[in-house]
Order: C-alpha cells, then structure tokens, then sequence
C-alpha cells in the first residue's frame, strides 16, 4: 500500500505553498489582522485557483477532488494563517453536498464551488451561535438540535463579534426556521479540514521556533544548543507529525474508507487541536520575551490555534466520542 502523496496531490500541495508565501506574507497577515478584514482581490485569486470547490462534485461547478486535498490546502492556510473566509465556506459546502437535497445542493453548491456566494457554518458546539464568516455570506448553516438547518441571511439577525484571533471573521447569529439539513457526515470531513488547519498552524509555529533557536546566541552559543530549548523542539515535532499522521489518515478515510471515518475524525481534531496550541505556547517560550510583544508575529499563528483548539468541539469532547465509538459508551449523533 502507498502511503504517500501523490503527483497530483503534492502537485496541490507546493502550488498552495508558494502561491500563499507569496501573498500572505507575516506583514500582509498582520495588516488584515490589524483592520479585521479579508483582501477581497486575493480571495478572487484563490477563487480562480479552484479552491473553494475542491471537493464539491463537477455537477455542481466544483473540481470533482476529495477530502485529502481539501484537507492539504488546509493544512497550507493554516501555515500560512491566511486571512480568508475559506474554511467556513468550505465546510459549508461539505454539510451541504453530504446531507443536503437535490434542490439545496443545485441552489446553494454552485455559488459555494465559485467562491461568489460564500456558504458559512456554526463552528462552535459549546456556542452554537458562534458562526464564522457569516457577515457577507449567502447561506448559513446553524444547528437545530442534532441536526442543522439552511438559513438565508435575510432571516437572520446577525452581531459581528471580536474574538482574540483577528485573522478570521466571526458573529453571533439567530434565527427561527429554515430548511432542515442532515450534518452528521459532512461535519466529520469538516472535522479533518479543521484538523489539517491545525497540523499547518503547529508547522510553521515550529519552524519560526527552530529558525529563531539556531539564530539567537547567549554566551556565544546559539540558544538550542541548550538541553531546555533543543528538547522542546523536539517535543514540537513529536507533535506536529502525529497530528499529521492522524489528520492524513483520516483524510484518507473520508475518500477511502468511510465507515473507519468517525472515529478518524474524531481522533485527528483532538491530537491537533492539542498539537496546535501545545507547539505555538512552546514556540512562545523559545522566544522568550520577544514572543510575548505585539510586534511579534508569532501572536497570530497562536490565537488562531487557541480558537481552532474550540472549534468543532475541543479535545475532551472529541476524546469522548472516541471512546464512544471505540465501544466504551454510547455514541450520539454529532451536531453542527
């Protein structure tokens, strides 16, 4: 069995790499972060890549891929923590191509695909009025018990909102009514999108840590020459690579093997989601005082994965679910 990337997917993977280090620099991601806004002119570029439709079907004017490449141009946003409403339209367009009807998928999946008629999603179970991306959205997708529901922008009352991570949009929405929607399978994949998001945010935290580490000298020895600072890299790379690896494997199960998907899933979003922060907070001591300035851009990568961490649900609530499935307890259905 080959457990590698392949052609086409690598060929995804080093396009999205150079293409975003072009134009998320550190400088244009705390410009956008700076103003809270999303650079209209770059999301048209990613929009004429193909991106928002990646794994939307070809019927519906997306690229016919799967959940692995959805999951590595994730994994490229969140290493380069782009500013954009990518992930939310994305999983929008997940929720609604998996649960919805035939009408609800040739209305809303096209615009979705086109990065026109953005979709956005409740993200959030301890919060469910928590919906990133919903300011300028043309669906939103909002939790209705165990299951979800469609709602237009127009019938919903919507509060922009400032969380600690201002590289993403975020509002409190309410609503009544709407078109019933099926979440569960789509939410799963939502999941490992997410998950990829935060294997990238922990990449690049190490790297900057690692890079910072061979440069800065004290008593004329580079820093990670010493036991505490060396050993905590290497602690960042234990982590990162076994979020990868589970984030891949369950990418993999998505398109491959479905019935393995929910316990993948539920797995990948909770060693992530713990990798992500414990790499930025350790990237933070590396740099010592320095790290903790406004001016340094490592706060960015950090809060976006303080606030991914909760997103979908934290790691308690996913470790439950695996122990749920894992035949522990009783599984219950999951909500949006």
């Amino acid at each position: 069995m080959n457990f590698d990337l392949s052609d086409e997917q690598r060929e995804i993977k080093d396009t999205a790499r150079q293409f975003l280090s072009a134009r998320f620099k550190p400088e244009k991601v705390r410009e956008l972060a700076e103003s809270r806004s999303y650079d209209d002119a770059l999301w048209k570029e990613i929009a004429e890549l193909g991106w928002p439709g990646i794994a939307i079907g070809e019927e519906h004017q997306g690229q016919g891929l799967g959940t692995v490449e959805l999951m590595l141009l994730c994994e490229e946003l969140g290493y380069a923590c782009a500013p954009t409403p990518f992930l939310s339209n994305a999983i929008a367009g997940l929720v609604i191509a998996d649960g919805g009807s035939d009408e609800q998928r040739g209305r809303w999946l096209p615009g979705i695909a086109s990065g026109e008629a953005l979709g956005a999603a409740a993200l959030d179970p301890e919060d469910p009025a928590l919906v990133a991306d919903a300011d300028g959205a043309a669906v939103l997708l909002l939790p209705d018990g165990d299951q979800g529901v469609i709602v237009e922008p127009g019938d919903a009352e919507i509060e922009p909102l400032e969380l600690i991570d201002a590289t993403r949009s975020f509002a409190r929405v309410s609503a009544s009514g709407g078109e019933p929607l099926p979440v569960e399978t789509g939410m799963h994949r939502a999941m490992v999108a997410l998950a990829g998001e935060l294997t990238g945010l922990g990449q690049r935290a190490m790297e900057m840590a690692v890079e910072y580490a061979r440069e800065r000298e004290q008593f004329g020895r580079p820093i990670g020459a010493y036991q505490a600072v060396s050993h905590r890299c290497a602690g960042m790379l234990y982590d990162v690579e076994e979020a990868r690896s589970l984030t891949y494997y369950a990418a993999w199960c998505a398109d491959a093997e479905p019935e393995s998907l929910p316990l993948a899933a539920h797995m990948a979003k909770a060693r992530a989601s713990e990798a992500a922060w414990s790499v930025t907070s350790a990237a933070l001591q590396v740099f010592g005082g320095i790290g903790f300035t406004w001016e340094h851009d490592l706060q960015f990568w950090l809060k976006r994965a303080r606030v991914d961490r909760q997103l979908l649900g934290d790691p308690g609530r996913h470790r439950e679910r695996v122990a749920e499935l894992a035949g522990l307890g009783e599984a219950e259905p999951v909500s949006v």
